[in-house]
Protein backbone atom coordinates (compact mmCIF):
# COMPACT_ATOMS: atom_id res chain seq x y z
CA UNK A 1 0.00 0.00 0.00
CA UNK A 2 1.38 3.37 -1.03
CA UNK A 3 0.81 6.28 1.32
CA UNK A 4 0.83 9.80 -0.06
CA UNK A 5 3.13 11.97 1.98
CA UNK A 6 2.89 15.73 2.38
CA UNK A 7 5.45 17.50 0.19
CA UNK A 8 5.75 21.24 0.84
CA UNK A 9 8.83 22.82 -0.72
CA UNK A 10 8.97 26.49 0.26
CA UNK A 11 11.97 27.40 -1.90
CA UNK A 12 13.28 25.75 -5.06
CA UNK A 13 16.52 26.75 -6.77
CA UNK A 14 18.42 25.05 -9.58
CA UNK A 15 21.96 23.91 -10.20
CA UNK A 16 23.70 22.48 -13.26
CA UNK A 17 23.85 18.69 -12.87
CA UNK A 18 27.44 17.42 -12.99
CA UNK A 19 26.21 13.82 -13.28
CA UNK A 20 22.97 11.93 -13.94
CA UNK A 21 20.91 12.45 -10.77
CA UNK A 22 18.00 10.55 -9.24
CA UNK A 23 14.93 12.19 -7.74
CA UNK A 24 14.71 12.76 -3.97
CA UNK A 25 18.44 12.76 -3.16
CA UNK A 26 20.59 15.34 -1.37
CA UNK A 27 22.40 17.51 -3.92
CA UNK A 28 25.64 19.37 -3.20
CA UNK A 29 26.44 22.91 -4.26
CA UNK A 30 28.57 21.46 -7.10
CA UNK A 31 25.66 19.71 -8.89
CA UNK A 32 26.62 16.20 -7.74
CA UNK A 33 25.12 14.06 -5.02
CA UNK A 34 26.04 15.58 -1.69
CA UNK A 35 29.17 14.06 -0.18
CA UNK A 36 28.75 11.88 2.92
CA UNK A 37 28.31 14.06 6.00
CA UNK A 38 28.53 17.33 4.04
CA UNK A 39 26.17 20.32 3.84
CA UNK A 40 23.58 19.85 1.07
CA UNK A 41 22.16 22.59 -1.13
CA UNK A 42 18.86 20.71 -1.02
CA UNK A 43 16.97 17.73 -2.40
CA UNK A 44 16.53 16.95 -6.11
CA UNK A 45 12.95 17.51 -7.19
CA UNK A 46 13.20 15.31 -10.32
CA UNK A 47 15.59 12.82 -11.93
CA UNK A 48 17.78 14.60 -14.48
CA UNK A 49 20.64 13.97 -16.90
CA UNK A 50 24.11 15.46 -16.65
CA UNK A 51 24.32 18.92 -18.20
CA UNK A 52 20.70 19.87 -17.42
CA UNK A 53 19.57 22.17 -14.62
CA UNK A 54 18.07 20.19 -11.76
CA UNK A 55 15.42 21.86 -9.58
CA UNK A 56 16.54 21.54 -5.96
CA UNK A 57 14.15 21.99 -3.04
CA UNK A 58 16.14 24.06 -0.56
CA UNK A 59 13.66 24.65 2.23
CA UNK A 60 10.46 23.02 3.50
CA UNK A 61 8.98 19.55 4.03
CA UNK A 62 10.82 17.44 1.46
CA UNK A 63 10.81 13.82 0.27
CA UNK A 64 14.09 11.90 0.28
CA UNK A 65 15.18 8.29 -0.12
CA UNK A 66 16.47 6.67 3.07
CA UNK A 67 19.68 4.63 3.11
CA UNK A 68 19.12 2.99 6.47
CA UNK A 69 16.78 2.80 9.44
CA UNK A 70 15.48 6.22 10.46
CA UNK A 71 13.12 7.17 13.30
CA UNK A 72 10.84 10.19 13.58
CA UNK A 73 12.84 13.14 14.93
CA UNK A 74 16.27 11.81 13.90
CA UNK A 75 18.75 14.40 12.68
CA UNK A 76 19.43 13.57 9.02
CA UNK A 77 22.68 13.69 7.04
CA UNK A 78 23.66 12.66 3.53
CA UNK A 79 25.48 9.47 2.60
CA UNK A 80 27.82 9.34 -0.45
CA UNK A 81 24.85 8.64 -2.77
CA UNK A 82 22.79 11.59 -1.51
CA UNK A 83 20.45 9.36 0.50
CA UNK A 84 19.23 10.13 4.02
CA UNK A 85 21.02 8.60 7.02
CA UNK A 86 21.02 9.39 10.74
CA UNK A 87 23.64 11.97 11.70
CA UNK A 88 26.77 10.35 13.12
CA UNK A 89 30.06 11.78 14.37
CA UNK A 90 30.81 15.16 12.78
CA UNK A 91 28.29 14.93 9.91
CA UNK A 92 26.33 18.07 9.05
CA UNK A 93 22.61 17.96 9.82
CA UNK A 94 20.58 18.57 6.65
CA UNK A 95 17.14 18.15 8.22
CA UNK A 96 14.99 16.25 10.68
CA UNK A 97 12.91 13.13 9.96
CA UNK A 98 9.14 13.51 10.01
CA UNK A 99 8.64 9.81 9.17
CA UNK A 100 10.24 6.53 10.20
CA UNK A 101 11.68 4.49 7.34
CA UNK A 102 14.19 1.93 6.18
CA UNK A 103 16.59 1.68 3.24
CA UNK A 104 14.90 2.37 -0.09
CA UNK A 105 11.82 4.03 1.37
CA UNK A 106 10.94 7.68 0.85
CA UNK A 107 10.55 9.69 4.02
CA UNK A 108 9.69 13.30 4.74
CA UNK A 109 12.26 15.59 6.28
CA UNK A 110 12.01 19.13 7.53
CA UNK A 111 14.89 21.11 5.99
CA UNK A 112 15.76 24.64 7.03
CA UNK A 113 18.70 26.73 5.88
Amino acid sequence: MTTNKTYKPLLIDSVLASADLEQHRFIGFDGNYCAAGAKALGVSDVAIEKGQYVPVAVLGILLIEAAGTIAVGDAIASDADGKAVKVADSAVTNGYALDAGTAGQEIRILKGC
